[in-house]
C-alpha cells in the first residue's frame, strides 16, 4: 500500500459491513489512496485485524463495533470519524444482509433483519453522515450498496430484493435533496459476488454458481475488490459530475 499521495489523500471514509468481502477490499484500497477509514461491523475481532492491517502498512485506521440497525451504533462511528480525523468526507455504505426462500416460507423475523440491514441500516448511516457533511465547505460522496436485486426479480428472496429496490430509492432522494449542498450519493447496483454471505449457499449447491452467473455477459462471480474499485471511483472527486445514479457492477447482467 501507498498512503502519502494518492487520490484521497487528507479525506476520511466510513465504510460498514468492513470486516469481510467487499467492505474489507474497501477499506484497504481507500487507504491505499491516502483516505482515513472509519470502520463498522458487528465482528469486533476480524475488523480489527482490518484495521491492524492497514496500520500496519502506514494507514490510518479506527475500528467501531457496532450494527447499523442501531442508531446510537452509527452515531459512535460518525462521531469517531470526526473527533479522530477531524472530518467525514465520504462514506461507503455496504453493509447488507440477505437469504433464499420462498416468499410465503420466511418467518417475519427474516422479513424484519433483511429489511433492518439493508434499509434501515443506510438510511440510519446517511442520516447520521449527511448532517456532518453540510457542515463542511466541501460536501461529501455517499455510495450505497444495492445490488442487481434493486433493478429486477434475481431469484433472492423476495425482501432482499424489496429492500435493494428502497436502497436505489433513498439514494435518489438523498441525492436530489442534497445536491446542492455539493453532496453526491451514488449506488451501486452490485451483481453476485465471492462474499461470506454467498459462499455458504454455494458450498451447500455448488450448481448455484452457474445459475447465478448464467444471465451476465461476463459468466463470473465478481472479486470483492472489483465492486470496491467501483465505489471508491465514484466517492473520489474523477466521478464529480455523478450523482443520482445506479452503477451496474455485474459483468453485464442488466445489460441482457
Amino acid at each position: 500500500m501507498t498512503h502519502k499521495a494518492g487520490t484521497l489523500q487528507g479525506k476520511t471514509v466510513m465504510i460498514t459491513g468492513a470486516s469481510s468481502g467487499i467492505g474489507a477490499a474497501a477499506a484497504r484500497l481507500f487507504a491505499a489512496e491516502g483516505a482515513a477509514v472509519v470502520l463498522m461491523a458487528r465482528r469486533e475481532d476480524r475488523l480489527r485485524e482490518v484495521a491492524e492491517e492497514i496500520r500496519a502498512a502506514d494507514g490510518a485506521a479506527i475500528s467501531v463495533v457496532g450494527d447499523v440497525e442501531r442508531t446510537e451504533d452509527v452515531e459512535r462511528a460518525v462521531s469517531g470519524a470526526v473527533e479522530t480525523f477531524g472530518s467525514l468526507d465520504m462514506a461507503f455504505n455496504n453493509a447488507g444482509w440477505g437469504t433464499v426462500g420462498a416468499l410465503h416460507e420466511l418467518d417475519e423475523e427474516v422479513y424484519d433483519k433483511i429489511m433492518g440491514v439493508n434499509v434501515r441500516g443506510v438510511w440510519n448511516c446517511m442520516r447520521r453522515q449527511i448532517p456532518v457533511m453540510l457542515r463542511q465547505a466541501g460536501g461529501g460522496a455517499i455510495v450505497n450498496t444495492s445490488s442487481t436485486a434493486g433493478s429486477f426479480a434475481t431469484g433472492a428472496a423476495a425482501p432482499y430484493v424489496a429492500a435493494k429496490h428502497a436502497v436505489l430509492g433513498l439514494t435518489r432522494a438523498a441525492a436530489a435533496e442534497y445536491g446542492k449542498h455539493r453532496i453526491r450519493v451514488n449506488a451501486l447496483m452490485v451483481g453476485s459476488t465471492r462474499t461470506e454471505l454467498l459462499t455458504p449457499h454455494l458450498e451447500k449447491s455448488p450448481e448455484l454458481e452457474q445459475a447465478v452467473t448464467a444471465r451476465a455477459i461476463q459468466p463470473r462471480l465478481a472479486d470483492p475488490e472489483e465492486v470496491a474499485q467501483a465505489a471508491l471511483w465514484l466517492c473520489s472527486d474523477r466521478a464529480s459530475f455523478i450523482t443520482g445514479a445506479a452503477v451496474p457492477v455485474d459483468g453485464g447482467c442488466s445489460a441482457i
